[in-house]
């Protein structure tokens, strides 16, 4: 497509268009954090099992205390994990204590603070009432109920509700396989020497983060140096995962060698040119299940285009819609001019008001090399192609990274 730059909602279109549901593993309970359900699991029993009392005191029939004080007369006790198993008789009380089955009979707890005892006689000081300080059979969940969807990401608080739901074993998508290719020789690694026409590699370090922190797994490949046929075997290899993300050589130049290695490896270019900013050479190509996303090189536009194309993808993987990353509305603090073709992810601050509103201060400086910005921002304003003149006060639309999972 010569000429032409594509939209990015039609690009985002065509790449989870490409992806399907991965199949599916069966993990742990206690290692399920983080992993992604394939099947809805039903609750194995009913939480609590039985009435419970919530407190430390005495269970008794609301009935016999019809005036305070009233005595009754200790007959049991029903500790965690033990019961008194009888039914309750006129007068009678249970020493309970909390997590402790309700007796058969008892309808109140009276909490020990409220209690006088001298031996087996109870002297009760405020009045019971049905229901208080009892945690009703079900109150949590019951046997069957399904409190978890299938296609949730599991916190740390699902897997303590898995857990309780007696469930040593769920079912969840296998995690994405993600390569990661850096190209050039300009590139070295973090800590090793740096000659005088190289620069430091960030960008597949960074992408490796976000694959774990969205729910995949990353296998960083060693740089690959401008050679044609080392490149080749790169992507032949990269191939192998669900996904093979390039870094670099995406464009159409004397030294981008990515696109003819694609090429050499049967690979078809679905697109390589968004109309975006930044982030325009981006490139897509498939070759039967294989699938290859070029990130342009730059460590913003790396970072700007993982969320907008990479982590849809890696949701398709994973049995979810694969939708845009939402956004939120905000004020504008400052004026800003009228944007050109291209849709424009401005680096910006976001203040919240004491209301929860939102204002959005772009940074003066949008350098997509410039990752000082980057890690200073807090959120990307969007300006649509062709988007005119904005005064301060305008609504625009954010993304809002403190709301992104992943640790964006």
């Amino acid at each position: 497509m010569p000429g032409k730059l594509l939209p990015v909602r039609e690009a985002h279109a065509r790449v989870i268009a490409a992806f399907d549901p991965l199949p599916t593993e069966i993990v742990s309970v206690a290692e399920a954090a983080g992993r992604t359900l394939a099947v809805a699991p039903k609750a194995r029993l009913t939480q609590p099992p039985a009435d419970l009392s919530a407190m430390d005191g005495y269970a008794l029939r609301a009935e016999d205390v019809p005036a305070v004080p009233s005595t009754v007369t200790l007959v049991g006790e029903a500790p965690a994990g033990g019961s008194y198993d009888h039914a309750l008789k006129p007068g009678e009380a249970v020493r309970i204590f909390t997590g402790g089955p309700l007796p058969m009979g008892a309808d109140s707890i009276v909490i020990q603070e409220d209690t006088k005892a001298d031996g087996s006689k109870i002297t009760i000081l405020d009045a019971p009432r049905p229901g208080r300080h009892i945690r009703k059979a079900g109150l949590d969940f019951s046997a069957g109920d399904v409190p978890l969807a299938a296609g949730r990401t599991l916190t740390t608080r699902d897997v303590a509700l898995a857990a309780a739901m007696n469930l040593p074993w769920l079912s969840v998508y296998r995690k994405p396989r993600v390569a990661i290719l850096s190209t050039g020789d300009e590139l070295v690694m973090p800590g090793e020497p740096v000659g005088r026409n190289q620069i430091v590699s960030s960008s597949g370090i960074a992408v490796a983060a976000l694959v774990r922190g969205w729910g995949g797994d990353p296998t960083l490949f060693d740089i690959a140096r401008d050679d044609p046929q080392l490149i080749q075997e790169c992507i032949a290899a990269g191939a192998q995962h669900d996904i093979l993300i390039t870094l670099g050589g995406a464009s159409v130049g004397d030294h981008d060698l990515v696109q003819d290695a694609l090429k050499a490896n049967g690979f078809a270019m679905d697109f390589w040119r968004i109309a975006m900013r930044p982030g325009k050479p981006l490139m897509f190509a498939a070759k039967e299940r294989a699938r290859v996303l070029g990130l342009p090189g730059n460590p913003v536009s790396t970072m700007v285009c993982s969320l907008l194309f990479l982590k849809p993808a890696m949701d398709r993987m994973l049995g979810q819609p694969g939708d845009m990353v939402s956004t939120v509305p905000a004020t504008l603090a400052v004026d800003v001019k009228q944007n050109d073709q291209r849709e424009d992810y401005v680096r910006s601050k976001l203040t919240r008001g004491a209301d929860g509103t939102l204002t959005v201060d772009p940074h003066k400086i949008q350098d997509s090399s410039m990752l000082s910005v980057l890690a200073w921002c807090d959120a990307f304003m969007i300006r649509p192609p062709h988007d005119p003149a904005r005064k301060a006060g305008d609504t625009v639309q954010v993304i809002d990274l403190a709301t992104l999972p992943g640790g964006y």
